[in-house]
């Protein structure tokens, strides 16, 4: 009896791919409150659970001293990545957040003793730069993100002239890694324009388990001084000038003319919230909010109302939607996504305020149809998974691992077992 030859056209099964070690370095992590370390959270759970090891090095920030004692430069925490802790100054502007000394050689001994195959860079200041000449020197492949537009505050913080050096050094920066992921096709373009090159989109997702409708709290809303007839306009980010707040005051006035027994509430925090509290005392003030309190936030209102035009993608507009709240936006980052006027909220062309306020008035004019697009907002949420944008940033890894073993650099896959 012969054995019958396989049929050469039979598909192969597909080869595995090793199990990576991936060090993440970044300026900013949880409990941090910013979508740059929400987005960071994601992306290192994500690679835990699909197998690989994830490092973390960013700057040691108070609470650090706190729970592990003001000698520790590494700690592991249970559950995520090993971390380790280097030296950091305050960010101006941003209170309680500090960037990143260089550490050259901290990173360098951490990196020679346990070598990771690939590094993600998600942030450009001192401890990026020393992260990407470490990973030059020690041919360890990298990826670098383009998380935040900091080329965009500087009109708002009158130093407009810094735009065009800012660009620059960014370019520099983001040129000397593999590749360069962004959020969108459209900041890919713009980047592209700008010089920038080997450019790769990697979307972002949102957790539709912790942002729901089923969070919708009627007790929250009673606080607030609202009855389920009560139109409530909600804005979530950053109190201050680069997220065009006035704008948000503006549009809130228009909403309150059309519904004068609407209520508006702002979550967050930043250097415009005393002013606005003093200015316009009868709005809600809530401070800072995280986990399921954000989550119930979100839900608990009927229209989330966000201006701002320096956002790299807006996880805010994601959360709102999944959360089913409609939104009104401009048309761009997230919204240009995901946003579809007269479907899922209201969509406005990018930087015009006029638009803006006058699409805040019709929404509040007819909460049926709010209702309706809150709906068809979570069903656009419910398509964004974060499991798809980690298997697409495992891609990536591999193949910045490839272009770099092809060009004669060392790659010796590490298990992923703790260190």
């Amino acid at each position: 009896m012969t054995t019958p030859k396989a049929d050469a056209q039979s598909p192969q099964p597909p080869i595995a791919q090793p199990k990576l070690h991936v060090a993440l370095v970044t300026e900013t992590y949880p409990p941090e409150i910013n979508g740059v370390a929400n987005t960071l959270a994601q992306i290192a759970r994500g690679l835990e659970r699909r197998g690989h090891r994830v490092s973390l090095v960013r700057p040691r920030q108070p609470a650090d001293r706190q729970r592990s004692g003001a000698g520790n430069t590494e700690r592991s925490r249970l559950p995520g990545p090993t971390e380790l802790l280097v030296g950091g100054l305050p960010l101006p502007g941003y209170r309680g957040l500090r960037f990143g000394l260089p550490a050259l050689g901290k990173i360098h001994r951490r990196w020679r003793d346990a070598r990771p195959d690939a590094v993600y860079i998600a942030t450009e200041g001192p401890l990026g730069h020393a992260a990407l000449q470490v990973a030059a020197r020690q041919g360890i492949p990298t990826l670098t993100g383009f998380h935040t537009q900091f080329q965009q505050y500087c009109s708002h913080y009158g130093v407009g002239l810094l735009m065009r050096p800012i660009i620059d050094i960014l370019r520099r920066f983001h040129n000397r890694s593999g590749a360069t992921l962004v959020p969108t096709q459209a900041l890919r373009d713009d980047l592209a324009v700008a010089g920038f090159k080997n450019l790769h989109v990697l979307s972002r997702g949102v957790d539709t388990e912790r942002f729901s409708p089923h969070y919708r709290s009627e007790r929250l809303r009673t606080s607030w001084g609202c009855s389920e007839e009560t139109l409530v306009a909600l804005y979530v980010g950053r109190i201050a000038a680069e997220k065009h707040i006035d704008l948000a005051i503006e549009a809130f006035e228009r909403i309150q003319r059309v519904q004068p027994n609407s209520r508006c509430v702002l979550v967050g925090d930043g250097p415009e919230l005393a002013h606005l509290r003093r200015q316009h005392g009868h709005h809600v003030y809530t401070g800072a909010k995280v986990g399921e309190e954000l989550a119930t936030h979100y839900a608990s209102a009927d229209l989330f109302v966000f201006p701002s035009l320096t956002e790299t993608f807006g996880n805010v507009l994601t959360e709102a939607l999944a959360s089913g709240v409609a939104a009104l936006a401009f048309d761009y980052a997230a919204a240009r996504e995901h946003l579809h006027d007269d479907r899922n909220g209201y969509s406005v062309v990018m930087g015009d305020r006029a638009a803006f306020l006058l699409r805040a008035e019709q929404a509040a004019s007819d909460r049926t149809r709010l209702r309706l697009f809150g709906q068809e907002a979570r069903r656009t949420a419910e398509s964004l998974s974060w499991d798809r944008v980690i298997r697409d940033l495992e891609h990536h890894l591999y193949s910045v691992i490839d272009c770099a073993s092809n060009q004669g650099e060392r790659h010796e896959p590490i298990p992923a077992t703790a260190e």
